[in-house]
């Protein structure tokens, strides 16, 4: 079966307390547009995915509709709706201008402070607490309003720093062909060697971009534990559940 672009399991992380994230319920990964047979009954059959999450844009999501399959619940989270600056997705990335790194900044300052991102995960946590069954969330890439996502969950179970850097770093290998072929079209496409040299680098994460995501939290809300209470609408409450539903 041909891999299904920057899919992977959350499980098997440990936290502080030395419990492990649960095996088997979050899963993150890029767009599922036009899945292959074999790729949707692996997901479906082999992953038993109840619950897709799909947070790109209206005009992602019309240009690129995710398959779907019997049984399985379909959610919009448009994460990035109403940020002022948006490079998360392709079309973005092709018609920005400027910097790229400063670019890609802003958009996860956008990620931590846009009414949007925060009610967007706000509602996705929610989703989560409600029922603990086998869920995919999902961009465009799968890295950076998908990236965020998993970030926020393994921070919330407690695993270190470290490890949550490492899983966000993850992405770079993993869509290594993907982001290969994207650029082969646009050089097709006649696009010019500075400008796909800026496609590129746009599709790749950068540690500088969630290590800013997490400044800006505490900048903005003094910790991450105010973030969550102010920003995510989460309670201690809500935060020990969603620790007892997704930890062994």
């Amino acid at each position: 079966m041909e891999k299904i672009t920057n899919l992977r399991s959350m499980g098997g992380y440990q936290n502080d307390q030395g419990q492990t994230v649960k095996a088997g319920l979050l899963y993150r990964s890029g767009q599922l547009f036009e899945l292959t047979a074999k790729q949707q009954q692996y997901l479906a059959n082999d992953l038993g995915i109840k619950r897709i999450v799909d947070m790109r844009s209206a005009d992602e999501r019309a240009d690129y509709s995710d398959t779907l399959w019997p049984g399985v619940t379909y959610v919009v989270q448009d994460i990035l709706k109403d940020a002022t600056t948006n490079n998360a997705s392709l079309g973005q990335m092709i018609t920005e201008k400027g910097n790229v790194h400063e670019n890609m900044l802003a958009t996860y300052t956008q990620l931590a402070l846009s009414d949007s991102a925060q009610k967007g995960y706000h509602q996705f946590l929610q989703d989560l607490l409600q029922v603990a069954e086998p869920t995919i969330f999902h961009c465009f890439a799968g890295k950076d309003r998908t990236g965020v996502a998993a970030a926020l969950i393994l921070k919330l179970l407690g695993v270190s720093d470290q490890d949550i850097l490492a899983d966000y770093l993850q992405t770079n290998a993993a869509r290594k062909t993907a982001n290969a072929q994207i650029l082969a079209d646009l050089k097709q496409q006649g696009f010019a060697d500075q400008q796909l040299k800026a496609i590129g680098t746009a599709l790749m994460v950068d540690g500088d971009y969630l290590t800013h995501y997490f400044q800006v939290i505490n900048t903005k809300f003094g910790s991450f534990a105010n973030y969550v209470q102010q920003g995510l609408k989460l309670s201690e409450a809500e935060v020990a559940r969603f620790r007892q539903l997704y930890l062994d």
